[in-house]
């Protein structure tokens, strides 16, 4: 049985990498290109590197850096008004998950119209935008190497998950270096939702012999080096590790699909605005643990690939140690729990039947190796509370 791999048509890959901005717009033929970014990558100077290695070679971008933390239906249309007010070739998305994010919404519907709600799954996006070169700068989303978006639908705090080869940058630039300025939350955040995409993809059920390569050497990378970068962000080898793994990871689940943590995190995040990977991490040992039973072997190579288990441990006992891992790695990168977070607890239990159709209706609990239902999505989310 084959398998369809679909990434980006160029990658760049180490130190420097974003400083190639110039010979990628040659080789994919665009000129005129419109930076999507944030206010914060303005202030750094990032975007301003961009722009200055264009200049050397005579080239202009402008800047539309109105993105949001969580991008929503609102500041998707401020992005397709700014892309549709000039003639812009091209997209370079300069930034977290967010940015990318939104500029991957803004490419397709700048070009095609309509609503987000109209590109949500179950449809598949095949429409091919405005070409889009990702730069991220954060180790942790994958995003320059997925065929995925989540904008948020602010009517409702539906997120609202968008795929298809359309959704997939055509360009990425993977530069380690520009995640040297991230603080330690934004780190440990960022580096859990990459350890979550590289167990997620291996686990499931749309899992292939080319995501398994990739799940697993990212597990490799992230693992041995989440807890350098978090005390220490000038550690070059480490976040050069963790960046080379979250992409790794992202071309995993892209290939293979996330699971259960995913599902679940996303109605924690667009009904209490908790940061994507945090909610990951909050449900991260919770949800393994429930799924161990449906895939004991598959878990327990992960705890051996993140090196928590040896090879000569029982499946049982490697599951163990992943478990403990898991929730020792929560503790130690100071991971809140919901209630911790402080969101409110009766809206918080109010919600949670909401909060588990919406899970099950994004479909990535589907892809798990145990497939829950409504209230054991509900018992789940009771149990990560812990007031």
């Amino acid at each position: 049985m084959s398998s369809q791999v679909i990434l980006p048509r160029i990658m760049q890959i180490g130190a420097g990498a974003s400083k190639d901005i110039v010979n990628v717009l040659n080789n994919l033929g665009v000129s005129k290109p419109l930076i999507i970014t944030d206010k914060m990558m303005v202030k750094l100077g990032y975007a301003a590197q961009i722009q200055n290695a264009l200049a050397l070679s005579n080239l202009a971008a402008e800047i539309f850096d109105d993105t949001v933390p969580e991008p929503t239906v609102a500041s998707i249309q401020n992005g397709i008004n700014k892309a549709k007010s000039g003639d812009f070739d091209c997209l370079i998305a300069l930034g977290g998950g967010s940015p990318i994010d939104s500029a991957k919404a803004i490419s397709v519907l700048s070009q095609f119209g309509g609503e987000m709600r109209d590109y949500k799954v179950p449809r598949v996006v095949s429409e091919q935008g405005l070409p889009l070169i990702a730069i991220p700068t954060t180790a942790g989303t994958g995003t320059e190497c997925t065929c995925f978006t989540i904008i948020t639908d602010e009517k409702n705090d539906e997120k609202m998950l968008c795929a298809g080869v359309g959704f997939m940058p055509v360009a990425a630039l993977v530069d380690f270096e520009l995640t040297l300025s991230l603080p330690a939350r934004i780190t440990a955040d960022t580096g859990i939702d990459a350890l979550t995409h590289a167990i997620e993809a291996y686990v499931s059920r749309k899992s292939n012999t080319f995501s398994d390569s990739q799940a697993i050497s990212a597990m490799k990378l992230i693992a041995p080096n989440l807890r350098k970068t978090y005390h220490d962000g000038n550690d070059k080898t480490a976040r050069e590790n963790i960046m080379l793994g979250s992409t790794l990871a992202g071309m995993a689940f892209s290939n293979a699909s996330v699971a259960l943590v995913h599902g679940m995190s996303r109605p924690i995040g667009a009904a209490f605005h908790v940061p994507h990977g945090l909610s990951n991490a909050m449900l991260l040992p919770a949800v393994t643990a429930f799924s161990i039973p449906a895939a004991p072997e598959r878990y327990a190579n992960c705890a051996k690939a993140m090196g928590i288990a040896s090879e000569t441990d029982s499946t049982d006992v490697a599951n163990e140690k992943l478990i403990l891992e898991l929730k020792a790695l929560n503790v130690e990168l100071n991971v809140p729990t919901p209630a911790e977070f402080g969101i409110e607890g009766t809206k918080y239990f109010d919600l949670l039947p909401t909060m588990a159709k919406q899970a099950l209706a994004s479909g990535s609990p589907n892809n798990n190796p145990r497939v829950p239902s409504i209230d054991e999505m509900i018992a789940i989310y009771k149990e990560i509370w812990v007031d």
